[in-house]
Formats: structure tokens, sequence, C-alpha cells
């Protein structure tokens, strides 16, 4: 029974190392169809993330069966209960690379947020690949050391989510109104898909030593910006 329970534990980990490479292959062509304006890519996003879903609910369900036969305790439990976690991140980081591919989709042909906030999006969009990018290495190599890079990742794209507010707030913005809002929400789907990572990242790293150190870090431990003068 254990060497079957061992098994079903792998299988776990296999299940969410599979969504996060789903999750990787989103977020990269999101980012892409947001640079690119291209609404080809944005519906493939779309399109793509039932998959992510019906891949996340049934690694749920496999987590719950795994908790109703084995009945596993300690270190186990918290192994299953954290996937049941893991996964539920995954499925949220699959909606906000939706949510940015939307963008995309809505504002064609024309680009979703002006000429001076472009270089931002386009650095901010790459820190995001590699958070997801190094997540799935993360679920696959149990490494802590890629636990420290997904936090130095996320701590850039909170810098450029300030730029972005700072920017939008600043008296030299002349964005209309729609402008504004696509460019504070884009930047915020930005921000929080990187901070899901972190989430998950901080979990893994509590299985493996038992230091908790929080869940994500939050919108308001953020220091604020100034609006530009």
């Amino acid at each position: 029974m254990r060497e079957v329970f061992q098994q079903e534990l792998a299988e776990v980990q296999e299940r969410l190392v599979d969504i996060a490479g789903h999750v990787v292959v989103s977020i990269s062509t999101a980012v892409q169809a947001f640079g690119e304006s291209n609404v080809q890519l944005a519906e493939q996003v779309i399109a793509s993330d039932p998959l992510i879903d019906d891949k996340a609910a049934a690694l749920d369900e496999l987590a719950i069966d795994i908790i109703a036969r084995q009945s596993p305790v300690a270190r186990d439990l918290r192994i299953v209960v954290s996937a049941l976690r893991i996964s539920a991140s995954l499925e949220r980081m699959g909606d906000l690379a939706r949510h940015i591919a939307m963008l995309a989709r809505y504002r064609f042909p024309m680009q979703v947020v002006p000429e001076s906030l472009q270089p931002t999006f386009a650095e901010m969009g790459r820190h995001d690949i590699e958070v997801a990018t190094l997540l799935r290495e993360l679920l696959e190599t149990q490494d802590l050391s890629i636990a420290e890079r997904i936090e130095a990742a996320d701590e850039h794209v909170d810098r450029l989510h300030r730029q972005v507010f700072a920017q939008v707030l600043g008296t030299a913005w002349e964005g209309a109104a729609h402008a504004t809002v696509d460019a504070t929400l884009a930047s915020r789907y930005h921000e929080r898909f990187a901070d899901h990572a972190v989430g998950i990242a901080r979990k893994v790293k509590y299985l493996a030593t038992g230091d908790w150190v929080g869940s994500e870090p939050h919108e308001h431990d953020l220091e604020p910006v100034q609006p530009e003068a």
C-alpha cells in the first residue's frame, strides 16, 4: 500500500508539472499577442484556457481521492493539501494569461496600451514568462534555489507595476479613459500572475523546510509610488 501511495504522490507532482507547462505556453502566447496586437494568438490563449481548468479539476479529484483512500497524515497530508492549493493557483495563472489575451483581442487592431507604456509592458511580460518557466522547473526538480529566483523576478514585476500606476496617475498622462483602464487592468494581471507564482514557490519551500514565510505578497505590502509631478 505504501508503494502505491508513493506512486500516487509522484503522479500528483507530474500533473502539477504538466499544468505548469501549459501555463508557460499560455502566458508566453498571451504576452506575444499583447505586444503585437495579434488576435490569432490571443484566440489561441483563450481557447486553450479550458484545458488548464480541466487538468486542474482532474488533479483536484485525484488529490481528494488520495485523501479519502489513503488517509495521509503529517507531511504526506501537507503534500496532498498543498497540491490542491498549487493547482488552484496554476489555474488562476492560466486565467490571468487569458485576461491579458482578451485585452489584446478586444482592442484589436489597436495596441492595448499607448506607445509610451509599451516598453514597460514588454519587460513585465518577459518577467512573467521567466517566472512561469522557473515555476515549472521548481515543481519538477524541487530545487529551492529556483524559488529565490522566482521571488527576485516578482520584485521586478512589482516595480514595473508601480511605474505603470505612477505614469497613468501623473499629470503628464494624456491617455483617454479607456487607455487608463486598459493599462491599469493589464498591469494588475501581469502583477498578480507573478504573485501567484511566488505563492506556489513559498508552498514548495515550506514542504521542503517546514519554514512558513507567508502565502503571497499582497498589493498593500508594496511601497506606494508618488505620481509624477
